[in-house]
């Protein structure tokens, strides 16, 4: 409960972006203009790896965005994940880690070390895990995949569930 009204009280959305209270209708709405997320050419396994190896020394929790260029959804995400009151949030309790998935048809042996083996059935797909590499979102990995009708508010909530 105390991490949920610290989501809600870090998300106190100042008067000048209360646009960013309603889902994205439109592109030009994005309060960021980060319109290529993912690394199409980055080793997924090492940043993965590498965003592991961070969680054991910072003992927070690791969230996995897979998604893709191409995803309207994706790009919404990444572009709430980049407002400072959210931003701020995820860096205090996760160490995020973006893998491109392609059209389904790469990095998909992320998904598949935590049970996803079938196909993706929508993306932006989150992942979050202990350090030790615990899934605990398993009920729920695509909660997101509908960015574009949430509110930043509503990412948070999520998060925050999650959050140590």
């Amino acid at each position: 409960m105390r991490k949920l009204l610290l989501a809600a009280l870090l998300l106190a959305v100042p008067a000048s972006a209360a646009t960013l209270k309603s889902p994205i209708a439109a592109m030009e709405q994005l309060p960021v203009v980060l319109m290529q997320p993912y690394d199409e050419h980055a080793n997924a396994d090492a940043a993965v790896a590498a965003a592991f190896a961070r969680a054991q020394k910072s003992h927070k929790r690791v969230l996995i965005d897979l998604g893709g260029n191409w995803c309207v959804d994706c790009v919404v995400l990444a572009n709430f994940v980049e407002l400072p009151a959210v931003k701020r949030f995820v860096a205090a309790h996760y160490e995020w880690v973006a893998v491109d998935v392609g059209r389904f048809d790469r990095n998909l042996q992320i998904p598949a070390r935590f049970g996803l083996t079938k196909r993706l059935t929508g993306v932006p797909t989150l992942i979050i895990a202990t350090p030790d590499g615990k899934q605990v979102n398993q009920n729920d990995v695509f909660a997101v995949s509908e960015a574009r009708s949430m509110t930043p508010q509503a990412l948070a909530d999520y998060l925050a569930k999650y959050a140590q």
